[in-house]
């Protein structure tokens, strides 16, 4: 298994760069960030400050060396897809070909309220999306791309130069069946927040999508994540696990490594723990040493 570590842009940039060099130096996979420009957890307050994606993970593309730089996830909603492909191929230059292009359906209210950007009911949002994979993948891969979309529309459109990895990949986040579908025809890795049980229910759906159009299931790879709260008491680590919106692992390294486990069991290929749980500054840093050496290097 990868593990990866996911930084939050709701810190301060000097912040942010501090914990993606930790965890590349302490030997992480790769780094993600959220593409979100105000919080919408209900958590936080809506005015927390909050950098924007596409600049921060160009800016990481220089700062780091190893890691694996990825978007969890671009919502397709405010960013157009011819832009976001060509943005896509530059960022994979500046980093010598270590971005993964992460996508989703958009989903947050508050920052499409905020600025007038229609988010529109499910249906229209996948339907949207679908297009917009199909423009960026002809934009990445094709001489020319020609689409006549209800959504977009490419007339004999280029993209070049094209990127540095010969097929830049793309992740698709998302859990319904019908954009399962669309991860079965364009990705090459499916995200979503879960549990052990949870993922391996969805994945059966994503295998029988990929048979029903002759894909082999093998060739997507498989990641999650959720919230880590390390602590001593797991009886309290229990409890506390069904008092979040998100998927929780809690407890002590024993009882965390066992949630690993069962991701393991259920086919996942890279665990990606965010920091929202795990403090600033040295607190991050000890609490990603931890769990790094407690709890998943056994799974590498």
């Amino acid at each position: 298994m990868r593990f990866s570590y996911w930084a939050s842009l709701d810190n301060s940039w000097d912040d942010v760069v501090d914990g993606v060099r930790h965890a590349e130096q302490a030997g992480w996979d790769g780094v993600y960030l959220a593409d979100h420009f105000m919080n919408g957890s209900g958590v936080a307050p809506v005015e927390t400050p909050t950098l924007e994606c596409t600049a921060a993970l160009s800016a990481l593309a220089v700062l780091t060396e190893r890691v694996r730089l990825a978007s969890l996830v671009f919502g397709i909603t405010y960013r157009h897809p011819a832009v976001l492909a060509n943005w896509a191929i530059t960022t994979d230059h500046v980093s010598d070909g270590r971005l993964l292009l992460g996508l989703g359906a958009g989903w947050q209210q508050n920052e499409h309220d905020q600025y007038g950007i229609r988010l529109g009911p499910p249906g229209e949002r996948v339907d949207r999306f679908a297009e917009a994979l199909a423009v960026i993948r002809g934009l990445l891969d094709e001489p020319a791309t020609t689409l006549a979309g209800d959504h977009y529309v490419l007339t004999d459109a280029i993209a070049e130069p094209k990127s540095v990895q010969h097929h830049l990949p793309l992740l698709i986040g998302g859990k319904g069946d019908r954009m399962l579908g669309l991860v079965a025809r364009f990705a090459d890795e499916w995200n979503m927040w879960s549990t052990p049980d949870t993922i391996a229910e969805r994945r059966t759906v994503l295998d029988q999508r990929c048979e029903a159009i002759g894909r082999d299931p093998s060739e997507i790879e498989t990641s999650t994540q959720a919230l880590f709260l390390p602590m001593d008491d797991d009886d309290v680590a229990a409890d506390l696990e069904g008092a979040f919106p998100r998927p929780v692992v809690a407890g002590t390294p024993g009882r965390m490594a066992a949630t690993v486990a069962g991701w393991a069991e259920a086919g996942v290929d890279e665990v990606i723990v965010p920091d929202f749980t795990l403090g600033v500054g040295p607190q991050r840093a000890d609490a990603l040493d931890q769990l790094h050496d407690e709890v998943l290097a056994t799974f590498r």
